[in-house]
């Protein structure tokens, strides 16, 4: 398997290159050069496998000669022993033909863990076999930092530089990223949006030079790695409700969409799925999208759905890519449309195709804060103020006949106990091992929004490490 970039112009890397590599040199997200498939047939064959057995079998195709079966099927089960769920997504019903997929069983409480806890152990292979080094460089609103920051913690050939918007995440979030004492994490508070810091993330690793020097990687859903892993619970879902023979709905919380991206993903690889829906907050530009055709930016509004507080959704791009026909010219010429104008328009062709599998709602805060009140009263079920747009969202767009719909529980509601409190008037209970963060001692550095103030932060660090 080799990967291409969206924008056409940079070489194809295989999936160990991959892997260790942020943005393409042109600036574009890598694709696998073709997707792999799997008939019904195959996909049926599976319903008794348990998670990292499935796991297994759907991103092997992807991960080409980066390691023999027998390593890769002791990557796959390490990553999955903290969680402490044995299904490691375990599905809950909510109501008629509706249930949650439960994604927050690892160590850090949200989804991001599902990839990033692998990503953890195939860096590690993939640099101790090299003898090699690295500086991650991310972004997050939220959840990706803590869950990154878990994964790499004390990782010798690691250094993580992980940039959240100051004052803009929960104390939760926060402190499970600064309360982490690490000598090779490094928490950047930024002054602005989740937007500002992943502007700048990207500025970073498009300086080639300085990319190089520190040998630059991601770990935010720009890294194909990410995304890949992510696939694997669409399928479990599926086989757990009864697919592959019937088509399931899919409501998915959405900011960066690369989420709901693995779901389009799963769809290409032969899931049948009958319906994608983007549950946006008021942060609702692909909303907007979906309904003209033009993806414009505004500001950016705080809500209490936090992590997905987002305009510039970085993985659109992979699906403008697949729409467009592989066309890595046209990404180019709309994404440079949306860096210098703050807008681009898809001709209506497009936008119908996308319109095939794809719907999309917005959700706001009271409507959001509803949910999690009535699901509730209703069942004593807790939904998390992202989980609940994402149950919301279903029942606004609505789905054909007796189609089960799937909603992607992104994270624990204890993650969010003021907007938890104020809906259901119940302080969530922490996890014991999260209850010792509030007493903590935090290391945070606060950096103005400035890209060289940043990047010499960044590089003084290693130098001082000696990694140069």
């Amino acid at each position: 398997m080799h990967y291409v970039s969206s924008r056409g112009k940079a070489a194809e890397l295989s999936f160990s290159q991959v892997l260790l590599t942020g943005l393409a040199s042109d600036g574009g997200l890598y694709m696998p050069k073709a997707w792999p498939s799997f008939d019904v047939s195959e996909i049926s064959s599976w319903h008794k496998l348990p998670y990292p057995e499935l796991a297994i079998r759907v991103m092997k195709p992807f991960i080409g000669s980066f390691c023999s079966d027998a390593v890769f099927k002791k990557l796959v089960y390490k990553a999955y022993e903290p969680f402490n769920n044995f299904d490691v997504a375990p599905l809950k019903f909510l109501e008629k033909n509706t249930w949650a997929l439960e994604l927050f069983h690892g160590p850090t409480m949200a989804f991001k863990d599902i990839a990033l806890q692998l990503l953890g152990q195939m860096f590690d292979h993939a640099l101790c076999e090299n003898q090699r080094s690295i500086a991650i460089v991310g972004a997050t609103s939220g959840d990706t930092g803590s869950a990154a920051i878990e994964a790499c913690r004390d990782k010798a050939p690691i250094d993580i530089f992980m940039l959240h918007p100051n004052n803009r995440i929960s104390e939760i979030q926060r402190r499970q990223m600064t309360s982490v004492l690490s000598p090779n994490v490094h928490n950047i508070a930024l002054g602005g949006t989740f937007d500002d810091c992943q502007t700048l993330v990207k500025e970073i690793f498009n300086d080639t030079s300085f990319n190089k020097r520190w040998t630059l990687c991601a770990v935010n859903s720009i890294n194909w790695a990410r995304i890949m892993a992510q696939i694997v619970y669409y399928f479990w879902a599926s086989l757990k409700l009864g697919g592959p023979k019937a088509p399931i709905t899919f409501s998915v919380p959405t900011g960066n969409f690369g989420n709901i991206f693995a779901g389009y993903a799963a769809y290409k690889m032969g899931l049948p799925i009958h319906q994608l829906i983007i549950a946006s907050n008021d942060n609702d530009i692909l909303t907007r999208f979906l309904k003209t055709g033009t993806m414009k930016i505004s500001p950016v509004l705080s809500t209490i759905s936090p992590s997905m507080d987002i305009q510039i959704s970085s993985n659109f791009e992979r699906l403008i890519f697949e729409m467009a026909g592989r066309d890595g010219e046209f990404v180019a010429k709309k994404m440079t449309g949306l860096r210098k104008n703050d807008e681009f328009t898809l001709n209506s062709n497009m936008l119908s195709n996308i319109r095939k599998l794809f719907s999309a709602t917005s959700i706001n805060d009271n409507q959001t804060k509803n949910t999690v009140t009535e699901a509730f009263a209703r069942s004593g079920y807790c939904l998390d103020p992202h989980s609940a747009v994402g149950l919301a969202a279903a029942r606004k767009v609505g789905v054909e006949g007796d189609i089960p719909t799937v909603i992607l529980a992104t994270a624990h509601p204890a993650k969010f106990p003021d907007a938890v409190k104020a809906a259901t008037n119940v302080h969530p209970s922490l996890p014991p091992k999260f209850s010792k963060l509030l007493g903590a001692e935090e290391r945070v550095t606060i950096l103005d929004n400035n890209f060289t103030v940043v990047k010499n932060h960044i590089e003084s660090i290693l130098k001082k490490k000696g990694l140069q």
